[in-house]
């Protein structure tokens, strides 16, 4: 059974294994197609790409960008010219609202008697800053016990530490990623549903629909795939892999059906900027 992932990310975002270490995984694994998909970064690809051409690994060079309309609603570029000046930009603006977003987050925190420094909070992050480099942050100043537990008592809604995403909107993502000649497929589908608007997202170019996902049940796959189909999307398979000292359980690869792999290497063979 085939085995590749087309979702995961590096210490260049909120990972914690270096670009080249996340592709030396991969391999390790069997995983013979492969994206590195940082969130709002393209920093690593580089080194990745390099990585993989030395083992013999397929590699895709990705992104994975935050919208503004929900926490969770990623969109994941594959394929893209990281070197394209509109998609450039749209990640420069989506960086600087992360910094934003951040020391909103840090400041909420020191207001609620929650002591945090933004410095001490940036100087964690080696590329892409995120709220999980404040939790990390809280984590090893003991108010939390993992990275997952400081989310759960300082970052999601209702919490003090809670600031609401402040990236591009969906149609201004899937336009950046197009524009780099990447396809625009929706990460992690099955935990947006209650905002999904596929109809819409579809005419505004999106390409895919990540089906096989780490998180996603049989039923919600069937799901997924039935909507695919439905909306001429293609599918695409992705662990959301952060590295073993992230405190997720997913490991990195998934599998997947002969006919499954053909298809998405097919979807994506189009593309120029991957390692064959």
């Amino acid at each position: 059974m085939p085995t590749l992932d087309l979702h995961t990310h590096s210490d260049q975002s909120d990972g914690t294994c270096s670009p080249a270490e996340v592709v030396r995984g991969a391999a390790r694994r069997g995983v013979s197609l492969l994206a590195l998909t940082d969130h709002d970064t393209v920093s690593g690809c580089a080194e990745a790409a390099a990585e993989a051409e030395r083992l013999g690994v397929a590699f895709v060079r990705g992104v994975e960008i935050s919208t503004r309309l929900d926490d969770h609603l990623h969109i994941l570029g594959l394929g893209v010219d990281v070197g394209e000046k509109g998609l450039k930009a749209a990640l420069g603006f989506a960086l600087a609202k992360r910094e934003e977003r951040v020391r909103r987050t840090v400041s909420q925190l020191n207001e609620a008697g929650i002591e945090a420094d933004f410095a001490r909070v940036r100087a964690r992050a080696k590329g892409s800053l995120s709220r999980a480099h404040v939790a990390d942050y809280l984590r090893a100043t003991n108010r939390a016990q993992t990275r997952q537990d400081a989310f759960r008592k300082y970052l999601v809604p209702g919490r003090p530490g809670y600031v609401a995403g402040m990236g591009l909107d969906v149609n201004e993502t899937i336009a950046a990623i197009r524009g780099a000649g990447g396809a625009a497929v929706l990460a992690h589908p099955g935990i947006v549903m209650s905002v999904l608007d596929l109809p819409a997202w579809r005419t505004a170019g999106l390409g895919g629909l990540e089906a096989f996902y780490a998180a996603h049940t049989e039923e919600m796959t069937r799901r997924l795939l039935s909507l695919a189909a439905k909306y001429g999307l293609f599918v695409t398979a992705g662990s959301d892999y952060h590295g073993p000292a992230s405190g997720r359980e997913n490991s990195i690869g998934v599998n997947v059906s002969e006919e499954d792999f053909a298809s998405m290497k097919k979807s994506l063979s189009g593309l120029a900027a991957w390692n064959t």
